[in-house]
């Protein structure tokens, strides 16, 4: 084994005659050269190591990004390897804008921290994002949590995000460091959180408790976040990446994981005898182009789930674009290299091992309904449940978090499960404690396990309360309207809906039934307004699809009717006035 290498053993319930199931990509946007046809040079590393750091080479640096820039003049990890953040911190606002260095600092380089500076919204306060792999937190952590937010009154608030993680708001750049210490105190980091990292590694949010589970992904999501920033210390070899990098490894039939979406996807397999994973790679979305992960046509043990993935970054970290950023998420290498060339680069740098070739005894089901997590269902574990309870748009607030973590305590194991609909799960529920459970305030008033259909899977992003980049305001605009649809239109089933800001598309609009991104439009007087452009048709599992534009620039105040037209011609359903003459 390399020295990244973990023994681990077969999960006992993974049988090998399993149906196939390849994730389909969209196509590739440019011609697949032949290995002969690119040439050596190109695969010459752009960076190199430089006293522990990764910069790139001075022969490279002709036409990068102004961040790049920012990244090539200091270090963004400086700020943490070197105690910048403690200097940073004792300065005053007035001082820091007065240098173009300590601007940068605040304004791009802490990100490297999880420390967004919401300058346009909320000037001097910060998004702080943690890493929370496998969406897995304690009671301790939330607790932690609401304590920081809570000091800074209408301006503090959390949200659970569509990486099964916490963004903190509110805080103020005299807090860090003692915020970061506190954070390490209770097991936590936001190190290497935003900007051009390896974001939150996403798992089964039923990891361990599901019936139905083919492995058990936290225990490989806690092994890749712990290499990715080596044990919260800072992993300076993966922090100099051309774009942000999303991975997660799938352990459940439903693609709860949404693989079809990260640049690095495990996909469960049996190979010979021996369980491991398939891979996806490439998958992203951006402003300017969205593609689903496509297979690499590779198969690793489970021992080698930190190698291939130490590979797969240094052959992007090594060769990929920096210019353009709406050009730098590795698919655009891909496209660049060919999957073959990508391949072999990537498996150069697997220390002397074969990259094997995919594997056909593939272990998650095709044909599978996607299960509902939401409400109570029982665990493996005879006697326990999980409840999945409701968290409108993912926004809590200080005493949320302190009713969630008590709630965990008195009746489950102390443990939260995020998700990535911005959903929470109290697993671990002794079944003679569940009728007690339902009771409580918080499930009856405000979080509540039995959502309605349009609600449950309600999705949106920040939004321009706090986002700089936002263009239209999403979460409370994202209630409001599905509260008014449902006022008019019945539905059968869940129709999972997104709201996302601006083309970014944090919101993953193009993963749901129906998608919102945020735009400006014209109402009709011919006057700007807020408005979106409506995507239709987007899949998750394993038939996963992206969503397609169905109509653009609608202002927002019209979007009701527009909205129930939909839910009516494509979706099945009734009017209410019509279902009330019927009965």
């Amino acid at each position: 084994m390399s020295s990244f290498s973990v023994r681990f053993l077969a999960p006992p319930c993974c049988p090998s005659s399993r149906p196939k199931t390849w994730l389909c990509a969209t196509p590739t946007v440019a011609p697949v050269p032949s290995e002969s046809e690119v040439e050596a040079s190109r695969l010459e590393p752009r960076v190199e190591e430089r006293n522990g750091y990764w910069v790139l080479k001075e022969e490279y640096r002709g036409g990068i990004s102004p961040l790049e820039k920012v990244k090539t003049e200091k270090d963004p990890m400086k700020l943490f390897m070197e105690g910048g953040i403690e200097d940073l911190a004792k300065m005053s606002l007035e001082e820091i804008e007065s240098s173009k260095h300590t601007k940068d600092d605040i304004d791009v380089r802490l990100k490297w921290l999880g420390l967004f500076h919401r300058r346009k919204n909320q000037y001097g306060r910060f998004m702080m994002r943690l890493k929370l792999p496998n969406g897995v937190t304690t009671s301790a952590q939330t607790r932690y949590l609401a304590s920081v937010i809570r000091k800074y009154g209408k301006e503090g608030c959390a949200d659970v995000t569509t990486r099964q993680n916490w963004q903190i708001r509110g805080v103020v750049l005299p807090d860090v460091p003692e915020i970061l210490k506190g954070l390490d105190e209770v097991g936590l980091t936001s190190l290497q959180s935003g900007m051009d990292n390896v974001r939150n590694p996403v798992g089964n949010p039923l990891a361990g408790i599901d019936p139905d589970e083919i492995v058990d992904t936290r225990t490989y999501n806690n092994l890749l976040s712990q290499f990715i920033t080596a044990n919260s210390r800072g992993n300076l070899a993966m922090s100099n990446l051309p774009r942000k990098w999303n991975v997660c490894v799938v352990g459940s039939h439903d693609l709860f994981e949404h693989p079809h979406i990260n640049d690095l996807a495990y996909m469960p397999a049996n190979k010979d005898g021996r369980f491991g994973f398939n891979l996806l790679v490439g998958g992203f979305f951006s402003a300017k182009r969205c593609a689903e992960a496509i297979p690499l046509d590779a198969w690793v043990s489970a021992d080698d789930v930190i190698p291939v993935c130490k590979a797969i970054l240094e052959a992007y970290r090594d060769l990929g674009f920096r210019g353009n950023r709406q050009k730098t998420r590795m698919m655009w290498l891909i496209d660049e290299l060919g999957l073959e060339v990508f391949r072999s680069e990537v498996e150069k740098r697997m220390a002397g091992k074969q990259l094997e070739r995919a594997s056909k005894e593939e272990l998650v089901k095709k044909e599978w309904e996607r299960r509902d997590y939401l409400g109570v269902h029982p665990q493996k574990q005879e006697g326990l449940s999980y409840v999945g309870i409701h968290i409108p748009v993912g926004r809590v607030q200080a005493d949320d978090m302190d009713e969630l973590a008590r709630l965990a305590d008195e009746y489950g194991s102390g443990e939260l499960r995020l998700t990535v609909e911005q959903n929470i799960i109290i697993p671990n529920v002794e079944n003679s404690k569940l009728e007690a459970l339902l009771q409580e305030p918080l499930l009856k008033d405000k979080f509540s396990p039995e959502p309605s259909l349009l609600m449950k899977t309600l999705v949106a992003c920040t939004g321009n309360q706090f986002c700089g980049q936002a263009i239209i305001e999403t979460k409370a605009r994202a209630l409001k309207v599905t509260e008014e649809v449902e006022r008019q239109v019945a539905v059968t089933r869940p129709v999972r809906m997104h709201w996302t800001g601006c083309p970014n598309t944090c919101g993953q609009v193009q993963v749901a039934d129906i998608g919102f991104m945020g735009c400006m439009a014209r109402d009709e007087n011919g006057k700007a307004t807020e408005g979106v452009d409506i995507f239709l048709g987007g899949r998750v599992g394993s038939d996963s699809h992206l969503a397609e534009m169905y109509k653009k620039a609608v202002p927002c105040k019209n979007l009701v009717p527009i909205v129930v037209d939909i839910l009516v011609k494509h979706f099945g359903a009734v009017q209410r006035n019509r279902e009330e003459g019927e009965d």
